[in-house]
C-alpha cells in the first residue's frame, strides 16, 4: 500500500516535470510579440521620424542638412528642396566681401543716404552722416541682420548677381540671388527667386568658414561675427548643448512663415559640425515658430553626439 502510494507520487511528479519544458518552450513564443514590441518602443527614433513629427507638430515643411566635418557623417531631410533663404545669405555676402577686399580693404568707407535705408536697419540708420566701413557693414549685417548693411555689401560685389557669381565659383549652382532686402523675403511656393537648398547653403558656409577660400585671418573674422550673432539665441543655438560653440546666421521671411538658420557648431574637443535648417508653412499669412528650428537642431545634436 505504501509502495503503491509512493509510486503514484513519483509518477505524478514526473508528469508535472514533463510539462515544464513544454511551458518553458512555449513562453518565448507567447511573449515574443510583447518582447519585440518592447524593444521596438525602446529603439531611438530615426532622424527622419523626428523631423516628420516636428513637421506635423508645427504644420510646416522642414529642410535639414548637417555634416560632421571630420567623419563626413550627414544628417539630411529634404536637403535638396528649395526654400527661401531670407537673411541667411548675409553670412555668405560677408564671406564674398572678405574674399574680394581682404581684411586691409575692409576699412574702405561706404557712404549712403537716408533714401537708401530700408526696414530693419538698426545700425546703418545711426551712421547716415558718416557712412560705414565694409568691416562695420559686415558686422551689422551678420550680427544684427541689418538690411541696409546687407544691400550695401551686395552692391560692393556687383549686386545680387555678383553674390550669385561668387557662390558659383564655390561650386554652388543651386542658389538663385535676384533681389535686394527686403523684397527678397517675399516668397511664394514655386518661386525660385532668392532660394537655395539646405545642402547648398551649408556647403557654402563651410567653404567660407572652414575651407581655404578665405585666408586664415579672414576666416577667423567671419567666424567671430557668426559666433557673436545677436539674433540666434532661440534657433540652432537653443537646440545644441550649452558647451557647444555656435556661430550662426538667421533668416525670417515675410510670407509663409519662413524661418531659417545656418551655422557652424564647434563641440568641445571635436571637429566642427555645419548645419542648415530651413522651414516654411502652408498659409501665406502664417507665422513662424522658432521652436521648430530649435527642435530640428536638437535632433541634429542628439544624432551627432
Amino acid at each position: 500500500m505504501h509502495h503503491t502510494r509512493a509510486r503514484r507520487l513519483v509518477i505524478g511528479a514526473l508528469a508535472t516535470l514533463s510539462l515544464v519544458p513544454l511551458t518553458a518552450c512555449g513562453s518565448p513564443a507567447a511573449s515574443s510579440p510583447t518582447t519585440k514590441a518592447a524593444h521596438a518602443g525602446a529603439t531611438p527614433k530615426s532622424s527622419a521620424q523626428a523631423f516628420k513629427e516636428l513637421e506635423r507638430k508645427f504644420d510646416a515643411r522642414l529642410g535639414v542638412y548637417a555634416i560632421n566635418t571630420s567623419t563626413g557623417r550627414e544628417i539630411t531631410y529634404h536637403q535638396d528642396e528649395r526654400f527661401a533663404h531670407a537673411s541667411t545669405f548675409k553670412a555668405l555676402a560677408a564671406g564674398a566681401v572678405l574674399r574680394k577686399y581682404s581684411l586691409p580693404g575692409m576699412d574702405k568707407v561706404i557712404t549712403y543716404s537716408r533714401d537708401d535705408l530700408v526696414s530693419n536697419s538698426p545700425i546703418t540708420e545711426k551712421h547716415v552722416d558718416t557712412g560705414m566701413t565694409l568691416r562695420a557693414l559686415c558686422d551689422a549685417a551678420v550680427r544684427y541682420s541689418d538690411n541696409t548693411a546687407a544691400n550695401l555689401l551686395l552692391d560692393s560685389i556687383g549686386g545680387p548677381k555678383g553674390l550669385d557669381a561668387a557662390l558659383e565659383k564655390l561650386g554652388d549652382h543651386t542658389t538663385r540671388m535676384v533681389r535686394h532686402e527686403p523684397e527678397l523675403n517675399d516668397w511664394a511656393p514655386n518661386d525660385t527667386r532668392d532660394t537655395t537648398t539646405p545642402r547648398a547653403f551649408a556647403k557654402d558656409l563651410r567653404t567660407f568658414v572652414l575651407g581655404d577660400t578665405l585666408p586664415r585671418r579672414e576666416r577667423a573674422q567671419l567666424a567671430k561675427w557668426l559666433q557673436t550673432n545677436t539674433t540666434g539665441a532661440k534657433l540652432i543655438k537653443a537646440g545644441m548643448p550649452k558647451t557647444w560653440l555656435v556661430g550662426d546666421k538667421t533668416g525670417a521671411g515675410s510670407t509663409y512663415g519662413t524661418r531659417n538658420d545656418i551655422a557652424v557648431v564647434w563641440p568641445p574637443h571635436a571637429a566642427p559640425i555645419v548645419v542648415a535648417i530651413m522651414s516654411n508653412r502652408t498659409q501665406k499669412d502664417a507665422k513662424y515658430d522658432d521652436a521648430l528650428v530649435a527642435g530640428a537642431a536638437s535632433v541634429v545634436a542628439e544624432k551627432m553626439s
